[in-house]
């Protein structure tokens, strides 16, 4: 068995297409593509369609819903101790589904004092030497840290209801910073 790297999105519109328990990568996409061992290498219209359904898959409301929750149960998220680690994770999922809605979400998103979001560490810093901030994994954003989980659960449902995600998910996805 041969192993290969792919992109975070896609490996998320990968796992979303799982059908049962325990099924493979491998499973998923010979399924997806109607590719069968020993077979030919799969026609290059499946492959085609493939792709464009996996550029629109974060667009579809369900599909964002789906990225969420795949985020909460995949092993990255759950190997994380750090109530930090968990929200860095949230925020750039959040970021990956929809960097538009997530850019108007967090310009309004502020304390009395603080900026909670920038686009650079010298920024947060202005706010406050002791404002701990750190890059969000692919995104172009920095974020203040040192708040409490309480204050860092905040922020996530503030996106998310500005993102216009269910309410419920957001609470589920809280509930686990």
């Amino acid at each position: 068995m041969k192993t290969i790297e792919v992109d975070e999105d896609l490996y998320r519109y990968i796992a979303s297409h799982t059908q049962h328990i325990g099924e493979s990568a491998s499973d998923i996409l010979r399924r997806m593509l109607k590719f069968t061992p020993g077979s030919a290498n799969a026609p290059a219209a499946e492959v085609a369609n493939l792709s464009k359904e996996a550029d629109k898959a974060v667009s579809r409301p369900q599909d964002r819903v789906r990225a969420v929750r795949e985020l909460l149960l995949s092993d990255e998220y759950a190997e994380q101790k750090k109530a930090v680690n968990r929200f860095m994770l949230v925020l750039s999922t959040l970021y990956s589904l929809d960097a538009s809605a997530f850019k108007a979400a967090t310009e309004s998103l502020h304390g009395r004092t603080r900026t909670y979001f920038a686009g650079d560490e010298q920024t947060l810093l202005q706010n406050g030497a002791q404002t701990k901030p750190k890059h969000v994994p692919g995104t172009p954003y920095w974020v203040i840290t040192n708040t409490n989980t309480g204050r860092k659960r905040s922020m996530v449902e503030h996106i998310m209801s500005a993102m216009q995600l269910p309410a419920e998910l957001a609470e589920r996805v809280c509930g686990t910073i």
